[in-house]
């Protein structure tokens, strides 16, 4: 089956989707709906609240209802709720959803970077990433990357979500910005040492508790040039990676420095999802994917 026929199907039917579940997910903020339910001992991989089931219940729907070429992808998703049963078990393409990125952020009200995202990929590679962050400017904001196009944009709920996506002029790899800030997560109690160490090379590490918003938007705009990230799970960390090739970068393994693909993801019981093994830096520059691996290549 080709991508071609997924990406188009979710360039029409994922933004309005995405921006009902930012707008459930910012409504249920104000709420005690905090539960328990994953035990990895990280705070950052545990944090688990009633939006993240409820916006991944709408979304998995709207999948379910909206084309059938969607029921022919098999699904990950972050969390257990919805029709999964529906999609396919076996098919080429995936697609992969996380209700509420940054859920610590968004159940504790420390920040307004917490976001809803969804993408497509095959074995190899990315082929449609789209980001919505609910509490970005006074409507949200839109990251979208698909093939030859990155977008990203404040959102204007007057108008069609599609409408607003084609309107906005695509970021080019030469009119980014070009600051040095890496995002780094997934080092737990170490996470500040790495950053540290990679502030030593030139760049500027930056812990998860000091992230100024989404890293997608961020990365795609050029105010951070890349991550460095112990264990990613599969669900948000994927979108950088599309980004990164995108832009002329990649997203590689630092201890052989090969480029990441999909088949040697593992199951993390304890937080019930799915990583890539190792520690991955993605970056748009070539110079700065270097960096990282040289810096990162024997933790």
């Amino acid at each position: 089956m080709s991508p071609e026929f997924v990406v188009n199907a979710s360039m029409v039917h994922l933004p309005q989707v995405l921006r009902w579940s930012g707008a459930i997910a910012k409504r249920l903020r104000g709420y005690n709906i905090a539960l328990a339910g994953k035990s990895s001992g990280s705070a950052l991989t545990d944090a688990l609240t009633l939006a993240d089931l409820t916006v991944q219940e709408l979304i998995v729907a709207a999948l379910r209802d909206a084309d059938p070429i969607f029921r022919t992808c098999r699904i990950e998703a972050e969390e257990v709720t919805g029709d999964l049963g529906r999609f396919a078990s076996n098919s080429p393409l995936v697609i992969a959803l996380d209700p509420i990125d940054g859920t610590k952020q968004y159940r504790d009200k420390t920040g307004n970077g917490y976001a809803v995202m969804y993408h497509v990929r095959s074995h190899e590679t990315v082929h449609y990433s789209l980001v919505f962050i609910p509490e970005k400017g006074p409507h949200g904001h839109w990251l979208e990357v698909s093939p030859g196009q990155i977008l990203s944009g404040p959102d204007d709920p007057s108008r069609p979500a599609e409408e607003v996506l084609r309107a906005m002029t695509p970021i080019t790899a030469d009119a980014r910005e070009t600051a040095k800030n890496i995002y780094l997560i997934g080092f737990q109690s170490r996470d500040r040492q790495a950053a540290a160490a990679v502030s030593q090379t030139g760049l500027v590490g930056v812990a998860p508790d000091d992230m100024p918003g989404s890293i997608y938007d961020l990365f795609a705009t050029g105010q951070f040039a890349g991550s460095l990230i112990h264990s990613p799970n599969i669900y948000d960390y994927t979108v950088a990676l599309h980004i990164a090739r995108e832009l002329g970068g990649n997203s590689v393994w630092v201890h052989n420095g090969e480029p990441v693909h999909f088949g040697e993801t593992w199951m993390d019981d304890r937080a019930d999802m799915l990583r890539l093994p190792g520690i991955v830096a993605t970056a748009a520059s070539p110079d700065v994917l270097a960096k990282l691996v040289s810096v990162a290549k024997n933790w």
